[in-house]
Order: C-alpha cells, then sequence, then structure tokens
C-alpha cells in the first residue's frame, strides 16, 4: 500500500491505514467460494505480505519503544504474542488446499484473531503510546515506518 511522502504522518495513522487495508483484504478473501481457489491464494499472498510487513515494523520500531515503559509494558508484550498466534495462523492456512471446506474456517479464525488485535492496538496501545512517547517521537516512527515501507 503506498504511502505519500512529504505528509508527515505518526506511526499510529500508518500503522491505522494498514490495519485497514489487512480488513479489506479479509473482506474480500471472505467474499470468495470454494471453487475460486486462484483468487483465494491471490488474496491470501497479498493479506500474508501486508500482515508480515505490519508486524515487521511493529515489532521493530513501535512496540521496543514501547516495552521499555512499566505502563505499557505488560500489553506489549500480550501484542508480540498475538503477533506469534497469528503467524501460526497463516502457516496452518499456508499448508492447507483452498479447495478445502476448512480452509475458510481458518481464515475466520485468523480475521477474529486480527479484529482483536487491532481493537486493542487502536484503543489502549494507541493511548498508551500517545502519552508515553508524545507526538514528536510518534511522527519520527512514521517517518521511520514510511522509509521501511518505501524499501519493500
Amino acid at each position: 500500500m503506498p504511502y505519500i511522502l512529504g505528509v508527515n504522518m505518526n506511526i499510529l495513522q500508518l500503522l491505522k491505514k494498514d490495519h485497514q487495508h489487512v480488513k479489506s483484504l479479509l473482506t474480500d478473501i471472505e467474499k470468495t467460494t470454494i471453487r475460486a481457489t486462484r483468487s483465494r491464494l491471490e488474496i491470501f499472498s497479498q493479506l500474508k505480505q501486508a500482515l508480515q510487513a505490519h508486524e515487521k515494523i511493529e515489532e521493530s520500531i513501535f512496540y521496543p519503544a514501547l516495552k521499555k515503559n512499566a505502563d505499557s509494558k505488560k500489553i506489549t508484550l500480550e501484542a508480540y504474542e498475538e503477533h506469534h498466534l497469528v503467524d501460526n495462523i497463516l502457516e496452518e492456512i499456508d499448508q492447507t488446499e483452498p479447495s478445502d471446506e476448512t480452509w475458510i474456517a481458518k481464515i475466520v479464525v485468523l480475521k477474529e484473531n486480527i479484529l482483536h488485535h487491532v481493537k486493542e492496538e487502536e484503543g489502549e496501545i494507541f493511548g498508551k503510546a500517545r502519552d508515553i512517547l508524545g507526538e514528536e517521537k510518534l511522527e519520527k516512527m512514521g517517518m521511520e515506518m514510511e522509509k521501511i515501507k518505501e524499501n519493500e
């Protein structure tokens, strides 16, 4: 998903854009039928790539800064574990044929986990990040995120 360089967006705004993109892909994939294996694989590939890039950014830029603070350490550790759970579900989906009747059920479970994670992140974690890191640091992190996205 392209970002507009030169427009200062903080990392929270950029992460939220990623969340919206992932939700859109999940909606698209759920609309597929069992016979649409090619479409399922194409959308799943986009979804997996988007999730991996998003996770990389959160775990290299965002979460380490929050983990240092006692007020946000616990929820940040939970977020790392939620990423790990999503990675496991992605691997399971990867190993399942898209024509298998359990494939879409795994997608639904993936979606539930992601939506839970996004709700916590955009609520509690983003709120703590604003308080702990401040706007200037969040903007610097946003620029770092844009650079990483640009190089992918």
